[in-house]
C-alpha cells in the first residue's frame, strides 16, 4: 500500500485548462485576462463556467454586458498567456502589447483572438459569489475553430491544436497521444490497428494461395482432358483395319500362283 500525506482543504485539483477571456464593456472598451478556473458544466444546453475575482477589470465588463469569449491558446502563446494573467487591465493595454488580432464576434458583442485555435462565445446565465472568486455560469452560443483542425468527416481534432494546461503554477503542453477513447474499457471487441493490419496480411496470403490452387486445378483439368482425347483417338485407330496392307498381301499371293 502506498504511503499518503494528508493536507488541509486546498485547491489541489490539477492540471486545469488555461484560457484567455476577452470581454467588452458598453462603452466599447475591450480587455483580455487569463483564467485557469474554468470547465464544462452542462451538455444540453451547452454550458461552461469561469471563476473571476471581483477586483479584476474584466469582472466589471462581463457583469455589465453578461457576455464573454473563452479563447484557447496554443503553446506558442504561453508567454502572452502568462503576461495577461499578471498584468492588470486598468494599467496596461494587454491586447495592444501582445499584438493580438481581434475579430468581431458573431453571437455576442465581444471580439475573439484570431491567434487562438479555438474561441467559444458565451452569455452569462448566473453569477454565484463564492469567496475570493465569483462563479460565472454561461451558455455557449457559438464557437470558432481553425479549419485545419477539422477532418473531411467534420471531426474536430483538438489534440492537434497544441493546447496548454496549467498545473500548480506551471504551464505544460497537452500530449497528442491518446491513451484510450470513451467506452474502450467495456468494448466487446477492442480493435487494435496492429492486429487489424496483421489480419489483413494473413487474409491476403490466404486469398493468394486460393488463387494459385484454383489455377493449378484448372491446368490439371485441361491436361487431363487432353490426355483423355488422345487416348480416345488411339483406341479408335486400333479398331480400324489397315486396308492398304491387306491389298498388298493379296497381290503377292496372286503372283506366287
Amino acid at each position: 500500500m502506498k504511503e499518503k500525506v494528508e493536507f488541509k482543504g486546498s485547491v489541489i485539483l490539477n492540471p486545469v485548462p488555461v484560457v484567455l477571456i476577452t470581454s467588452k464593456n458598453k462603452e466599447g472598451k475591450e480587455n483580455v485576462f487569463t483564467v485557469a478556473w474554468t470547465g464544462t458544466v452542462c451538455t444540453k444546453p451547452p454550458m461552461l463556467s469561469i471563476s473571476v475575482r471581483p477586483e479584476r477589470l474584466s469582472y466589471e465588463y462581463i457583469k455589465e454586458t453578461m457576455e464573454f469569449t473563452v479563447n484557447l491558446p496554443s503553446s506558442d502563446m504561453t508567454r502572452a498567456v502568462d503576461y495577461c494573467g499578471v498584468r492588470p487591465g486598468r494599467k496596461f493595454d494587454k491586447i495592444k502589447e501582445m499584438n493580438f488580432t481581434m475579430v468581431e464576434g458573431t453571437n455576442v458583442d465581444v471580439p475573439y483572438i484570431n491567434e487562438c485555435p479555438i474561441s467559444i462565445e458565451c452569455k452569462v446565465k448566473s453569477i454565484i459569489p463564492l469567496g475570493t472568486h465569483d462563479l460565472f455560469i454561461a451558455e455557449v452560443v457559438g464557437s470558432h475553430v481553425d479549419k485545419d483542425l477539422i477532418d473531411e468527416k467534420g471531426k474536430i481534432h483538438l489534440e492537434e491544436a497544441d493546447l496548454i494546461t496549467y498545473c500548480h503554477g506551471e504551464y505544460f503542453k497537452m500530449d497528442t497521444e491518446a491513451l484510450g477513447k470513451f467506452g474502450y474499457s467495456v468494448a466487446k471487441k477492442p480493435i487494435h490497428k496492429k492486429e487489424s493490419v496483421e489480419k489483413k496480411e494473413v487474409k491476403a496470403k490466404v486469398d493468394d494461395t486460393k488463387v494459385k490452387e484454383v489455377k493449378q486445378s484448372s491446368i490439371l483439368k485441361k491436361n487431363s482432358k487432353k490426355k483423355s482425347v488422345k487416348n480416345n483417338k488411339n483406341n479408335k485407330n486400333k479398331g480400324k483395319k489397315n486396308f492398304s496392307t491387306t491389298k498388298n498381301t493379296k497381290k503377292l499371293k496372286n503372283k506366287v500362283k
